[in-house]
């Protein structure tokens, strides 16, 4: 199953590069907006295109995929990095010594 998001997740976002850049910017008709353009400064604000669109699509099913990619791989891992570590010397509970008050000196000078 992992084999299989792996190849969508990667086909999805290599469909979602190439999808935004044949889109059209929407300040591309800003320059042609002082010569009496009939789209507004920011781009039409008519129906969606096609390809904004499909991008939405492209850009849900590569989030589904990222979700599904990362809730796979998180399965059977360790919850700790430490549970392989050795315990060495004494523990730090066990120990005989009391250090000396911040307040009092340790000898004089």
């Amino acid at each position: 199953m992992k084999p299989i998001f792996i190849i969508v997740h990667v086909v999805v976002c290599v469909a979602l590069i190439l999808i935004v850049l044949l889109q059209q910017g929407k300040g591309a008709g800003m320059g042609a907006a002082f010569g009496g353009s009939s789209q507004t400064v920011f781009g039409s604000s008519g129906a969606t295109s096609f390809l904004h669109k499909v991008t939405t699509a492209a850009a849900i099913v590569f989030m589904l995929t990222s979700l599904g990619l990362s809730i796979f791989f998180v399965r059977g891992t360790t919850t700790s990095i430490m549970e392989d570590a050795k315990q060495s010397g004494v523990p730090a509970a066990q120990s005989t010594q009391v250090p000396a008050p911040p307040g009092e000196s340790q000898g004089k000078f």
